[in-house]
């Protein structure tokens, strides 16, 4: 009895004795094979590839701090003369940074290392300088930059300007030109007027983290001792004018923010296209300033946008992308050269700025695989299926071709 299932047969049969068999369709079908296990093989690699997919997000993080990692190089300015200040719209004032967390490199004039700055030139220091050379009761002069007439009452606390650091800030404070601080005695003594004069003509690079709130404000790298007062914030250029060959040339040899992934993931990750991709959020690294002139402010406009990468072995990431766009203009004001149109501003100090801005979203990248399980024997039907209705056509063709040249070399 035949069974009821033969009228749902949808692969029906031809008896042996009815094919034929052709050397061109046994090439089709070498061909085919040969298709069939390059396209599958394509298939598995795909399914073994991991891509990182991003998601936008808003970033509800607004109450941690942000590490910022600069290291950056001043052919034409010795670290003497540098000093690194941060700013906020909240109103927090990080002065010379420089001296905390960071560390100051002296180049020679060629651009090789020479030696760590110490930074030695701090208020205790130097006290303890003078401390040692006048006894434990001196007090030292201001020079005028500070009221010391009430000195001799014994009711009223001395004011005094112990080192040279001291001295350099009260000239500051009273808009006083300090220069090199030659004939100040408290600076004299420490040492600080002779390696001034020493390495003029030496460069700085300097490198190191700053801790900042998460808002928009700026850091700067300007010449001379800071100070801020009310709606001012000023620096001592007397030193920086003095000398003509100092310039503003740089080279920003990094600058990230938060955790470097090219340092914490080497063990996290093994896929290299995804750490190329995170390893090349940092646009501003190798970037050397074109424009070597004294009187020129030079800003950098940084956004920058909280990233989270998440890991197939779930490890996680907190890290942070940034754009920069780059401009200078001069001091005086003025045209612009190259477009007649433009007006420059008037003002300012010589400077490096990096204007911040903290991006409300944050990006979170997760690592999946491309394709699951499913998706992946579904491509492999589809490539297998694909491939041998092709080679049918062709068989189909060639071999109705080859039928008809030879019924007409027949007649």
């Amino acid at each position: 009895m035949k069974s009821k299932l033969l009228a749902f047969d949808a692969f029906a049969k031809t008896v042996e004795d009815a094919r034929v068999r052709t050397t061109s369709g046994g090439l089709v079908t070498m061909t085919c094979l040969v298709a069939v296990v390059l396209l599958i093989l394509n298939e598995w690699n795909e399914f073994n590839t991991v891509k990182l997919h991003p998601e936008i997000v808003v970033d509800r993080d607004r109450a941690k701090r942000l590490d910022v990692n600069l290291d950056i190089s001043f052919p034409k300015l010795p670290c003497e003369v540098l000093t690194l200040d941060i700013m906020d719209v909240s109103g927090e004032l990080q002065e010379d940074v420089a001296k905390f967390g960071f560390t100051k490199i002296r180049l020679a004039p060629r651009g090789h290392e020479i030696a760590e700055e110490a930074l030695t030139m701090g208020n205790e220091d130097g006290k303890d300088t003078m401390m040692r050379i006048k006894g434990s009761d001196y007090c030292g002069p201001c020079y005028g930059a500070k009221d010391q007439s009430n000195n001799d009452n014994d009711q009223v606390q001395k004011v005094c300007c112990n080192s040279c650091e001291e001295v350099r800030q009260a000239y500051v404070k009273a808009g006083w030109a300090f220069f090199d601080g030659k004939d100040v005695e408290q600076c004299e003594q420490e040492g600080y007027v002779s390696k001034i004069n020493e390495r003029l003509h030496e460069g700085c690079r300097i490198k190191g983290t700053a801790n900042i709130n998460r808002v928009a404000g700026n850091l700067h790298i300007a010449p001379g001792a800071s100070y801020t007062g009310q709606f001012r914030h000023i620096h001592d250029l007397s030193l920086f004018e003095k000398h003509e060959h100092f310039t503003f040339e740089h080279v920003i040899n990094h600058l990230s923010f938060g955790p470097d992934p090219g340092s914490d993931l080497q063990n996290n990750n093994d896929d290299n296209n995804i750490k190329n991709l995170m390893f090349s959020t940092h646009p501003l690294d190798g970037f050397k300033s074109t424009v070597d002139e004294r009187f020129k402010v030079y800003s950098y406009f940084v956004k920058v946008v909280s990233t989270r990468y998440e890991f197939l072995n779930h490890t996680f990431l907190e890290t942070n992308q940034f754009s920069a766009t780059k401009h200078n203009r001069p001091l005086q004001g003025g045209p612009d050269e190259d477009h007649k149109h433009t007006i420059h501003s008037r003002g300012g100090h010589p400077a490096v700025f990096f204007n911040l801005e903290i991006s409300p979203i944050k990006v979170i990248n997760r690592e999946e695989y491309s394709n699951t399980w499913g998706s992946f024997f579904l491509s492999v039907c589809s490539a297998i299926g694909g491939v041998l209705t092709i080679g049918a056509v062709v068989d189909r063709t060639i071999y109705e071709t080859d039928k008809v040249i030879r019924s007409k070399k027949d007649t």
